[in-house]
């Protein structure tokens, strides 16, 4: 590891809150966590706000409408959440270097709101002075005021949800912007002095020829945004979509040429292609999400938020009412978990690893080889058709080894 980040100052410590009267929460409340430790002591922190306006017909996430009274239950459980999760040992010795709040939509929050989960967070943690903390925004939620507050609060980071700049495309995505809106939200952003600014696209839409998604790319990449995330359509189960399906889907040598389009542009205007779906300007790579692609750890907090702690992977409850009743019984809300085995750990290191233009070291995939001649093979005939790369003591994917990712993971975890 390197420099632990500097602390930034803690308010008085305090007895935490008893939840169901009696004092100071137990430490045996972690249920399946208990007695769990991180290896680390720099984590990274998921804080899953599942509330939407409106849900889009591609999404699988955990979210909630915006009923009345729910999201007022979820401020208050949230806390609780955290109040459980500060009674672990390791807490005190630990430091959150990166915060993420994901959703759903975390800019449905008021400043006041969020300025309030943040700062229950210092109250309960440690939080690196120079923390990345993120918000999820949709363009129709912010404005320069809020994101101004926002940015009081304590977040350095918003990643706006804008998809696309195609009007008729918006709206078939269910999504409650324009460009117009996605434009002056960005614009908003950047008048607030936020630090860095994301923008997340998606290609592969129904309808979306190249022409249409490099006019998109072209308009996005001229904001000059610090750091530009874009996804290809999945349809997932849990969405509507994935469920229904959905008409329109271009061929797939649409969706090549379309991550093509953007590899390109976006090489050509300075950006580093850091992983499959994320590229970035010098200096401005997601920290949070390089905590998962190193196969680092991190803690969640929220409905359906999952975390990585130790060898152990878990996920909360997905439904916000559920999340909300577990936590008014002062019960952690874990849905599921698992311990990782040593094979199971070294396969997730080295595929999250390869998704990255870093790679991962040459002994990892070496020694394996070494002892396996059909990965041997495999992975002679990628470096032959130009997917896999050497490059100081390093094994990674090619621009076109990225595209076919997928693929090459699936025959990766076969031999």
């Amino acid at each position: 590891m390197g420099q632990r980040p500097s602390l930034a100052p803690l308010e008085a410590p305090r007895p935490l809150p008893a939840l169901t009267g009696g004092g100071p929460v137990a430490a045996d409340r972690l249920g399946p966590l208990t007695g769990v430790a991180p290896g680390d002591t720099s984590l990274g922190l998921y804080v899953h706000v599942p509330f939407c306006v409106k849900r889009c017909p591609f999404c699988s996430f955990a979210t909630s409408p915006l009923r009345e009274g729910l999201q007022d239950r979820y401020l208050r459980a949230l806390p609780r959440e955290m109040d459980l999760l500060a009674a672990a040992p390791w807490r005190r010795t630990t430091v959150f270097e990166t915060v993420f709040l994901g959703g759903g939509t975390p800019s449905v929050l008021e400043p006041a709101e969020l300025a309030g989960v943040l700062g229950g967070l210092r109250a309960r943690f440690r939080i690196g002075a120079d923390a990345e903390v993120t918000v999820e925004c949709n363009p129709e939620s912010v404005n320069r005021a809020k994101l101004e507050a926002y940015r009081a609060a304590g977040a350095t980071r918003v990643s706006l949800g804008v998809q696309s700049l195609d009007d008729a495309i918006l709206g078939h995505l269910g999504r409650l912007h324009g460009a117009r809106g996605a434009r002056a939200a960005f614009a908003a952003a950047r008048e607030a002095s936020v630090p860095q600014v994301s923008v997340d696209l998606m290609y592969g839409l129904p309808g979306l020829d190249v022409a249409g998604w490099q006019q998109t790319v072209d308009q996005v990449l001229d904001w000059r945004p610090d750091h530009l995330s874009a996804y290809g359509l999945t349809l997932d189960e849990g969405s509507r979509w994935g469920s229904d399906g959905v008409p329109g889907l271009p061929p797939e040598d649409t969706v090549v040429a379309q991550y093509w389009a953007l590899a390109r542009s976006a090489a050509a205007r300075g950006y580093e292609h850091y992983e499959i779906s994320n590229y970035a300007l010098p200096g401005c790579r997601s920290r949070h999400n390089q905590v998962y692609w190193r196969w680092r750890e991190y803690a969640a907090l929220g409905p359906g938020a999952c975390g990585f702690l130790g060898r152990v992977r878990y996920s909360n409850v997905r439904s916000t009412e559920r999340y909300c009743e577990l936590l008014e019984r002062a019960v952690l809300p874990v849905a599921e978990h698992e311990v990782l085995t040593d094979r199971q750990a070294a396969g997730e290191r080295l595929i999250l690893g390869l998704r990255t233009r870093d790679g991962v070291p040459e002994g990892w995939l070496g020694a394996r080889a070494a002892t396996d001649p059909a990965l041997a093979a495999r992975l002679e005939g990628w470096q032959a058709a130009g997917l896999l790369e050497g490059a100081e003591g390093r094994l990674r994917l090619t621009e076109r080894g990225f595209l076919l990712s997928d693929a090459l993971f699936v025959e990766l975890v076969q031999v």
